[in-house]
């Protein structure tokens, strides 16, 4: 039920933390994995990881998913060379946090042309090959800040997920007639290194208090949820957020 042997499965986004749990879960899984960001260097180090983890042979592509003909591209390199797409995970997101009373227009736009329109613009160009073949799976990256308000300065951040929550609801209700899935996964706070550097340890001691766990996620644990979206074991699940959070937004 678990097992996605010869599926082809495309992250954007594969060269952060998260991106690159989900790829090599895949690969695991069986799946023949292309991982795509603008960052070629990094992408190479992952497929070389996958490779020396799996025995399977990985391919990087660039991309920058805020340009449609360069998504567009990316897709068209992946169907020509492997044939099509079955599963798209979108992991790729940024964030830059400012108190709303200070944040300009710009961060703003920033913050959406990466986290929204860089969500949307793969799910179209992958929904066009899925829908015609009539089958696949699209997993996109959200947060429990798509529902749950914090301090912190994560108004913009925030707002997009929850733009990314609907994107995902919104293509699952058009496209399950064609047998493609849109899920997404929402975790809490996770542990990548980019997280490390970025929040005080005062804070993530504050944080830490919140979490009924008493840990954080790990990209192991956002990358286990991506499997299973990835695999027939999820084929009846549609337009869903699955929250990996320990609990967090159990408690209200």
């Amino acid at each position: 039920m678990f097992k996605i042997d010869a599926k082809i499965a495309v992250i954007i986004g594969g060269a952060g933390g998260l991106g690159k749990a989900c790829a090599l879960a895949l690969a695991r899984q069986g799946a023949q994995v292309v991982v795509a960001s603008r960052n070629l260097e990094k992408l190479q180090a992952v497929t070389e990881k996958i490779q020396a983890d799996t025995g399977s042979k990985a391919m990087a592509i660039g991309v920058d998913v805020t340009n449609e003909p360069s998504v567009t591209a990316l897709m068209e390199q992946v169907c020509e060379r492997l044939g099509t797409i079955d599963i798209l995970v979108n992991a790729q997101g940024l964030n830059a946090k400012k108190p709303a009373l200070e944040i300009d227009g710009e961060a703003w736009d920033r913050l959406f042309a990466v986290n929204v329109r860089g969500v949307m613009l793969p799910c179209k160009a992958a929904g066009k090959i899925m829908t015609a073949n009539k089958n696949g799976k699209i997993i996109n990256l959200s947060s429990v800040r798509g529902i749950r308000g914090t301090d912190g300065g994560n108004a913009a951040y925030g707002a997009t997920k929850g733009a990314v929550d609907m994107i995902t609801r919104m293509l699952a209700a058009e496209w399950s007639r064609y047998h493609v899935t849109v899920n997404a996964i929402g975790p809490g706070l996770v542990m990548t290194d980019t997280v490390k550097k970025a929040i005080a340890p005062e804070r993530l001691k504050m944080l830490l208090k919140k979490n009924p766990a008493g840990r954080f996620a790990t990209p192991e644990d956002v990358a286990g949820a991506c499997a299973y979206l990835a695999s027939p074991a999820a084929d009846f699940v549609n337009g869903q957020i699955l929250y990996v959070d320990g609990g967090l937004t159990a408690i209200g």
